[in-house]
């Protein structure tokens, strides 16, 4: 089994390193990182730079490692130390917008682009993105994080798009949007003051969570969008 984890330095994506390399004995694991690679070594774990903006590196990436069983993308963007997500539209900056999009949405789309090949088997393969239960049009009560909300909610047309499209030319694939709910991680942690009690979640837990979804799903849950809970959240 060969498992390609993008992002695989980050708070989730060291954790998804770790549990799928318990999880999946058998398996050998390439995991990207941008700056630096993750603190983990293992003899089936192998470190790829990679810039998720840069499809030319994607891909690269996909021409070096052939065929996929198993491809998840952790990457995500949500503030950054000069800016955090709009409280209201006055907030708004298209360049911080734009920055959503090229690190929400458009790294997946390029990674099902230049991976579509390599997860077409005779077994079933997974494609997951994580996305945010924020992105969902029909759960937005509250409004703010403009950018944010917009990103994922792009991601989410975008992988259902795909997933139909795949369901004729990569019929055993099954792609799957997957909300972590708030982990316990750099991203979330100017945000978690205020959470109520048991609603941040060890990364731990939303590993397990994620590949519990996984290891359940069949080619005929593609396009699902899944919460770390098990159940399906509306669009």
């Amino acid at each position: 089994m060969k498992i390609l984890i993008v992002g695989g330095s980050g708070g989730i994506g060291s954790s998804l390193v770790s549990s799928c390399l318990d999880y999946y004995p058998e398996s050998d694991i390439i995991a990207t990182y941008n700056t630096h690679p993750g603190d983990i070594h293992h003899s089936r774990l192998q470190w790829r730079k990679l810039d998720v903006t840069i499809e030319d590196d994607i891909e690269n990436l996909s021409n070096d490692l052939g065929s996929i069983d198993l491809l998840i993308n952790a990457v995500g963007f949500l503030h950054s130390e000069s800016q955090k997500p709009e409280k209201t539209i006055k907030e708004f900056d298209p360049t911080f917008f734009q920055h959503n999009i090229n690190i929400n949405t458009l790294p997946s789309i390029l990674l099902a682009k230049h991976f579509m090949t390599s997860l077409r088997s005779n077994k079933t393969t997974h494609f997951v993105a994580f996305s945010a239960k924020i992105g969902s049009i029909e759960d937005n009560r509250m409004g703010g994080w403009l950018s944010y909300r917009v990103a994922k909610s792009a991601l989410n047309m975008a992988m259902k798009t795909i997933a139909i499209e795949w369901s004729l030319k990569v019929p055993n694939c099954c792609v799957i949007l997957f909300h972590s709910g708030t982990t316990d991680t750099q991203l979330s942690k100017p945000f978690q003051k205020n959470l109520p009690v048991g609603q941040l979640h060890s990364t731990n837990h939303t590993t397990d969570a994620l590949l519990d979804i996984i290891n359940s799903s069949a080619p005929a849950d593609t396009g699902k969008f899944m919460s770390y809970n098990g159940s399906e959240i509306p669009w």
